[in-house]
């Protein structure tokens, strides 16, 4: 693992990034209703002098501290993601010279083709294996303390609670929120299928395995 190769996953991850928040951007401009955590990020932004950006940079590096508080493995793709993630999909937001969508088929369309953008953006910075999203890790966390409970069943109370509170927030909750409750993990699957891609058998790198190797331990 030379630092050459550790620079260029990191230069790997930042362009997943882009390429996955092009895809949450998409499922914004749908305008047919945001998935969970985008709602609650609206909410929060509606609720501070923070833009949509900075509320989910804000959101994912208090779930990072989660994450290492429930002991998850932490790596510089969980940094990178909890920083720059959230700005991506803002500069996309602020730079779409598009009129807002009022149709809601488009609606529909637009927001599948983002989920396509969203799954090929994981798969380009999961596979430089430096850890998932800060996200992922508090879902594969709270998934071990309730280990009688399914990975799935875990994942939607997640989603609901998340839900909630960005609706009470008034985070914009539509048809698209149902499209993303459950249509962005099988078109992820399909398109996982498509590049015979399988998450489960990458081998990821923590902060303190990757630092040593920058400093030449």
């Amino acid at each position: 693992m030379t630092r050459k190769r550790l620079f260029l996953e990191w230069i790997r991850i930042v362009f997943g990034l882009l390429v996955f928040a092009l895809g949450v951007h998409m499922t914004i401009y749908a305008n047919i209703g945001l998935a969970p955590w985008d709602c609650l990020g609206m909410g929060m932004a509606k609720h501070t002098p923070f833009n949509y950006g900075i509320s989910m940079t804000i959101m994912a590096v208090i779930i990072l501290l989660i994450d290492v508080l429930l002991k998850e493995k932490i790596g510089y793709g969980t940094i990178i993601d909890a920083l720059l993630t959230g700005n991506f999909v803002q500069m996309y937001n602020s730079l779409n010279p598009f009129p807002e969508n009022n149709n809601l088929w488009l609606g529909i369309v637009i927001m599948l083709v983002g989920f396509v953008f969203m799954a090929i953006g994981m798969w380009i910075y999961m596979s430089a294996e430096q850890c998932c999203g800060p996200r992922d890790a508090l879902l594969v966390g709270l998934g071990k303390r309730m280990s009688r409970v399914p990975i799935g069943i875990v994942e939607v109370m997640l989603w609901a609670v998340v839900l909630l509170a960005g609706y009470l927030l008034g985070g914009s909750v539509g048809i698209g929120t149902l499209i993303s409750t459950f249509g962005a993990g099988l078109v992820m699957q399909l398109v996982y299928y498509l590049i015979k891609f399988e998450p489960r058998e990458l081998k990821h790198k923590g902060v303190i395995e990757v630092s040593k190797a920058l400093v030449g331990r």
